[in-house]
């Protein structure tokens, strides 16, 4: 909820996921509902939910009180719409969901739009979902296609997406060593079980795998049989963008070499309890976590075992098997991550505090759970925190993405938010007042000597705070001398004094070859050049600004340029790197290159080939085959200000070697 006391409060917001401004003057001064308010309505329903603040002006990124002459006015007109099915599907709003806020004399609305639940979604305008259907993205309202509506509409009328007794398929579909192997565990659990003596189709129909329907007096393998027991391609056939992946990185940085890896490449069987037995024995096999006493005994299996295990079995029993991303699972040396296609039924918040469940696959769930797999409904995310937490370790990131497709991504970190040597620095630098600072004061200081720089959307991303509250931390340690701020505005980037914040002279020399930012009329004079030379072989904008004879320095194994200066190496110049990692590189940015996608596909594409380094414009630009200004004004500033990218020259964000890395929390 959002605290507003002064105008000074409202200087303070900058537009959200969650948060979007409109004017509401109306024709006659009196105040109206704008049209524009209904997608974002649409767009916050569809996504997490969020807060419309009705009688703000925005102006260059900041945000004015305008007021509304007539609230009640506002009101009725609001709600008279709510309750018109002809303007949107349902109302999910309440009186004590719009509040009148009192500003310097003036009014404004607060109309607060709650997340909808599954069996509300999708919340469209018009009587026609089809075209009519919004998601929130960065601080957009996007049109859902299609394709995702019918999505949204079978989650919609199905509890559990696997219990459908799938026509024309049998029990010869399924792998005997698969199905014995589960047997096996299953009677070790309790050698005295009367299901121990059943024949395998009575023993599938008692755990979920073959059932009878008796409506329809049909009867045969559910999906939930064949997706636990089956073959890869027999599975594959029910589900055409069925996909599974395990990779072990050896470094903690986000790259696509792998030491190891479990695919669908025909060499086992392909189904999620073969999945899930290879992979979580990779996951633990050398995990560098002590043992504990209980009881004057070893215990082998730590709540980090427990919180992997739980953290697998999750991925597997939510996903959506009919969308179009893979199931994920990654070890790295800092990290585990695990993605799975489709968002989340219930709210990443309410899943975290436990006891509320929406399972999408609730016979997986229970066939994993005979087997001493799984926790009991709504209480596996709460056990994987509470394994993290017990470790010390930086709070799992638990949370949706819907670009390029619906997924849901757990990232289990093993970082340590306040490492002592960083706090010993800080006492050393600002004395005992730094011990009477805050929690969140004391994160805020950590991850700026940590990591160089802060924002404000990663202070967000830390803890939790709302963007007014945020914003009241960092300009209260700025206010104290504990931070210095650079950029002020929505692009506004945090140090410890004297720091000193890294320029593009600092990482590429004074004399590297690129156009200096105040030569404006030969910058404009070089892109007139890069624009009629464009038809000669290999000309592009990046030899002229990053030509690899002027450039001098270390660089790694894939050609990147390594610096002190910067907390992640920089790709400046695709003539620097291996044919191997070059095709990577060119491959994650292949996409772009058909001219058809939407805006949140494209950022997708560019946070993707950010990720784990940072990128140069031009390097960018080339590799996406964009012009560099239409890049950095579309896509490039609008990802900043969001906070899904970094910049690597905060002082000098404008300037042509500006390079970007992917945040931390994309």
């Amino acid at each position: 909820m959002i605290d507003l006391n002064s105008p000074a409060d409202l200087e303070l917001l900058r537009e959200s996921i969650d948060l979007e401004c409109k004017l509401a003057v109306g024709r006659d001064g009196q105040g109206a509902l704008p049209e524009d308010f209904w997608p974002t309505y649409s767009a916050f329903a569809n996504t997490n939910g969020g807060m419309v603040l009705l009688g703000v002006r925005e102006k260059k990124g900041q945000f004015q009180l305008e007021g509304i002459a007539n609230p009640a006015k506002v009101r009725k007109e609001l709600f008279d719409n709510l309750n018109n099915r002809k303007q949107v599907s349902i109302n999910l709003l309440s009186d004590s969901s719009v509040r009148e806020v009192e500003l310097d004399g003036r009014t404004l609305l607060l109309v607060e739009v709650p997340r909808a639940s599954r069996k509300q979604r999708p919340v469209f305008l018009t009587p026609n979902p089809f075209g009519h259907t919004y998601r929130r993205l960065n601080d957009g309202d996007r049109l859902v296609s299609d394709e995702e509506v019918k999505r949204m509409l079978a989650e919609q009328v199905e509890d559990s997406r696997d219990d459908c007794i799938l026509k024309g398929y049998h029990l010869d579909d399924l792998c005997v060593e698969t199905l014995r192997a589960y047997r096996q565990v299953f009677a070790n659990r309790d050698p005295a079980h009367p299901w121990n003596a059943l024949d395998d189709q009575e023993f599938l129909r008692q755990i979920g795998g073959w059932r009878r329907d008796r409506e329809t007096d049909t009867a045969g393998l559910t999906l939930a049989g064949l997706l636990m027991f089956g073959w890869m391609s027999t599975i594959q056939e029910a589900l055409p963008n069925y996909m599974l992946d395990y990779q072990e990185r050896p470094e903690a940085r986000t790259e696509l070499r792998w030491v190891d890896r479990v695919t669908l490449d025909g060499k086992w069987s392909g189904n999620l309890f073969d999945f899930y037995r290879k992979v979580y024995l990779k996951l633990t096999a050398d995990l560098k976590v002590p043992f504990k006493l209980e009881k004057g005994e070893r215990q082998d299996e730590t709540p980090v075992h427990v919180a992997l295990r739980e953290a697998l079995a999750n991925v597997l029993v939510h996903a959506d098997y009919s969308d179009r991303a893979s199931v994920l699972v990654v070890k790295r040396p800092d990290m585990f991550g695990f993605r799975n296609p489709g968002l989340m039924r219930v709210p990443p918040e309410v899943a975290i505090r436990g006891g509320e469940h929406d399972c999408r696959n609730r016979t997986l769930h229970k066939m994993f759970r005979f087997v001493g797999v799984g926790e009991q409904a709504g209480s596996g995310i709460p056990k994987i925190y509470s394994g993290w937490k017990d470790q010390h370790w930086r709070a799992p990131a638990l949370y949706e993405r819907n670009t390029p497709y619906n997924q849901t991504l757990l990232e289990l970190r093993m970082l340590d938010l306040l490492p002592e040597e960083v706090l010993a620095g800080l006492r050393l630098q600002f004395g005992p007042n730094f011990d009477q600072l805050s929690h969140n004061e004391r994160l805020t200081l950590a991850a700026a000597a940590s990591e160089r720089t802060v924002s404000h959307a990663r202070i967000m991303e830390m803890t939790g705070l709302h963007s007014v509250e945020a914003s009241r931390l960092l300009q209260a340690l700025v206010r104290i001398g504990f931070l210095e701020s650079h950029n002020p505005g929505r692009g506004a980037v945090y140090c410890l004094p004297g720091a000193g914040l890294p320029t593009p002279e600092d990482v590429f020399g004074g004399s590297s070859g690129y156009l200096p930012e105040s030569s404006e009329h030969l910058r404009g004079s070089s892109e007139h050049l890069l624009e009629s030379s464009e038809h000669l072989p290999g000309s592009s904008s990046e030899q002229l600004s990053d030509s690899p004879a002027q450039l001098t320095g270390e660089r790694d194994e894939y050609g990147r340029r390594l610096t002190s200066h910067l907390d992640a190496p920089i790709l400046d110049s695709l003539e620097h790197l291996p044919e191997g990692y070059k095709a990577q590189m060119e491959a994650l940015a292949n996409a772009a290159h058909s001219g058809k996608l939407n805006q949140g596909e494209m950022r997708a594409v560019i946070l993707a080939v950010c990720k784990g380094q940072y990128v140069t414009g031009p390097s960018l630009a080339r590799l996406l085959q964009r012009s560099s200004d239409a890049l950095r004004q579309q896509h490039l500033k609008p990802l900043v200000v969001a906070g899904h990218l970094r910049l690597a020259f905060p002082t000098k964000p404008t300037h042509q070697m500006q390079a970007y890395r992917t945040t931390e929390s994309e």
